[in-house]
C-alpha cells in the first residue's frame, strides 16, 4: 500500500517506520503524503492506544529532507512544503493516542522535527541529533524553531539551530529532548514495553492529560488550571474512574474499558 513507509498495527500499538534506508530514511513529499495517509488509518482505528513512529535500518531514524527535494526548492515551492510538513508533524502532536519516538540512528533536520512531534522521545545510544539546516543556507521549516526551544530551552536550541552542530544521545538525554538511551539492541523492545505500560491506562485519562499537557505553554497559567479542571471533571464522569478507584480500594488489577 505504501511505497516509503510501513504501517503495523500490533493490538493496541500502531508502528509506523519510515522506510526509505537506501536514502537514510530521508523525507520527501511523497513520504509525507503517505504519512498523513497513516494518521487517517490510525485516527479512525478506535482501538489503538500508542503509536510507536521508528525509521528502517540501523544508521537512521530519519537523515533529513531529501537533498534532491531541497536542491529545486524555490522561495514558492519552499513555503508549500514547509507548510504541509507542519501540518502532518502537528497531527501527529494532537493524535488522541500518545506517540512514541523509537529514535535508532541520524535524527537531523526534518527527522528530529519528525521525533519533537512525538510525545515520547526514546534513543539508541548510537543516535545523533542536530538542526543543521544553515549549513545548506537555509533554516529549520517543519517546527524546529518552536519545538526545540520548548523542549531545551531558548539558550541550547538558539545554538543547536545557529551552529547546525549534531549532539549525541547522552548529550541529547541531558538536555531533556529525549526521555530515555537505551543499546541499539534494546531501542524497539523499550518503546514497545513504554507503549504497553500508556497503553494500559485508562484511555481517556490519556488522552485528557495529554490535551492538558500539551496546551500548557499556549496561554496564561490561569488558562492552563481552568482547561486542566474541566479536563479533570470530564475524567470524573467516565466508567473508568469508577473502575480505577474500586480497584484500588479492593486491591486488585483494573480492567479498563476506554469508557
Amino acid at each position: 500500500m505504501f511505497e516509503n513507509i510501513l504501517l503495523d498495527i500490533d493490538g493496541v500499538v500502531a508502528t509506523l517506520t519510515v522506510n526509505r534506508p537506501d536514502k537514510m530514511n530521508a523525507v520527501n513529499n511523497a513520504t509525507v503524503e503517505e504519512i498523513a495517509a497513516a494518521l487517517d488509518q490510525i485516527e479512525k482505528n478506535q482501538e489503538l492506544r500508542v503509536m510507536i513512529l521508528t525509521g528502517a535500518g540501523e544508521k537512521s531514524f530519519v537523515a533529513g529532507a531529501d537533498i534532491n527535494e531541497v536542491k529545486n526548492r524555490s522561495a514558492l515551492t519552499g513555503r508549500a512544503d514547509t507548510r504541509r510538513r507542519q501540518e502532518v508533524y502537528t497531527r501527529i502532536e494532537n493524535l488522541e493516542i500518545p506517540s512514541i519516538a523509537a529514535i535508532n540512528g541520524f535524527a537531523l533536520g526534518t527527522g528530529l522535527e519528525l521525533a519533537m512531534a512525538c510525545s515520547i522521545r526514546v534513543a539508541s545510544e548510537k543516535a545523533r541529533m542536530g538542526q543543521p539546516e544553515v549549513k545548506l543556507g537555509i533554516m529549520p521549516g517543519a517546527g524546529g524553531t518552536q519545538r526545540l526551544p520548548k523542549l531545551i530551552g531558548m539558550g541550547r536550541a538558539m545554538e543547536l539551530i545557529l551552529t547546525g552542530d549534531f549532539i549525541k544521545a547522552d548529550q541529547a538525554l541531558a538536555m531533556g529532548l529525549v526521555n530515555r538511551v537505551v543499546a541499539p539492541e534494546e531501542l524497539m523492545a523499550e518503546a514497545r514495553k513504554l507503549a504497553d505500560t500508556i497503553a494500559a491506562r485508562p484511555k481517556l485519562a490519556i488522552q485528557y492529560a495529554k490535551e492538558a499537557v500539551l496546551r500548557s505553554g499556549e496561554g496564561s497559567l490561569a488558562e492552563g488550571l481552568a482547561l486542566e479542571s474541566y479536563l479533570h471533571t470530564l475524567a470524573c464522569g467516565t466508567a473508568d474512574k469508577q473502575e480505577g478507584v474500586a480497584a484500588f480500594l479492593e486491591k486488585r488489577d483494573p480492567n479498563f474499558t476506554g469508557k
